[in-house]
């Protein structure tokens, strides 16, 4: 939105003007120039503003997720926050990053095409020490993984994946699967050089070690669902799941609560007299047959009809008919 100017500096202005310390054709060309905008052809703007904004919603979800997780898993406290979501190219990605490092490519499915998980060499040998039983400390000289070392990371990495699954799940379904390890970013062309990637960078400290994880997507994995992401779609969707999930929830613990179910074999009404007189092995003639259907109560509403019997020498009904709500009657 334009500035308003105030009626002071309106008059300041039309005074420049008159005497000519301002120059109209200066300020049309500034204002030409306002307009121009510059546009990288090398590395073209594929995400609008409102897909990066729900990128950092999915991966600020995963962060809290993935801190909780490493943290148990570690047994001390693991910070993790979002540091940035934002585009660059492949080849600007692989000089980004120490050599050697830790690469994890994983698959996206059912997204085509696979994506990088890179782990700082400080920060992943740092797990490593604590997986294995040490204090935590990293490597005064970064080295490639041996190959116990690399079995161990691509587990952890695989379990550390698992939990995009929560944070994605209201744009698509996925199954994130670790295909290798990684430590030489030059080895590793998943795409060409002047591919756009979505890198979010995730800032992890535990104790005094702090390292990045990056998680990079190229945009030809995310184009088939590009279009999902956005804010109004994610947070939609996120609602319709948690509506679905609390009723599933709300029906198995129903499904769990105890009702009474009585059988009425038959009705009569007799005087307050009769009641009185009544001793042991007089007969109540009831209004039912042998063969007509008898009410089965559950709770206080009539719900079936039913003949009774005898099952394994214990009394039993069978149903036979359902009585519709707002029926309680023949």
């Amino acid at each position: 939105m334009a500035d308003v100017l105030s009626q002071n500096e309106i008059d300041a202005l039309l005074i420049a003007l008159s005497s000519g310390s301002v120059d109209a054709d200066e300020l049309k060309i500034e204002q030409e120039k306002k307009k121009v905008k510059v546009y990288d052809f090398r590395r073209p703007n594929k995400f609008s503003k409102d897909q990066f904004h729900t990128l950092q919603v999915i991966y600020e979800n995963y962060a809290r997720s993935l801190g909780t997780f490493l943290s148990a898993q570690m047994k001390t406290i693991v910070q993790i926050e979002v540091l940035s979501v934002e585009q660059l190219t492949y080849e600007e990605f692989t000089r980004s990053v120490s050599n050697p490092t830790i690469l994890s490519i994983f698959s996206f499915f059912p997204l085509e095409g696979s994506s990088i998980m890179e782990i700082n060499p400080e920060l992943g040998f740092a797990f490593l020490d604590r997986l294995l039983g040490g204090a935590g400390t990293s490597l005064e000289k970064l080295r490639a993984l041996t190959e116990i070392e690399e079995t161990v990371i691509a587990r952890l990495c695989q379990r550390m994946l698992v939990y995009l699954q929560e944070p994605w799940g209201s744009i698509i379904q996925i199954e994130p699967a670790v295909e290798r390890i990684e430590t030489n970013p030059q080895f590793t062309q998943l795409v060409s050089s002047s591919e756009i990637m979505i890198i979010a960078s995730l800032e992890t400290q535990m104790g005094d070690i702090m390292g990045m994880i990056n998680i990079c997507m190229p945009f030809l994995v995310l184009e088939p669902i590009i279009d999902k992401l956005s804010v109004h779609y994610y947070y939609a969707s996120n609602q319709r799941r948690q509506d679905s999930k609390n009723k599933s929830a709300i029906q198995a613990q129903l499904e769990k609560v105890q009702v009474p179910i009585h059988i009425v074999l038959g009705e009569n009404i007799i005087t307050v007299s009769e009641l009185l007189g009544l001793d042991v092995g007089d007969v109540l003639v009831l209004n039912k047959k042998t063969d007509d259907n008898i009410k089965i109560i559950v709770g206080d509403n009539l719900k079936y009809y039913g003949k009774p019997g005898i099952v394994d020498t214990r009394l039993a009904v069978q149903i036979h008919k359902i009585v519709e709500e707002g029926i309680e009657d023949e």
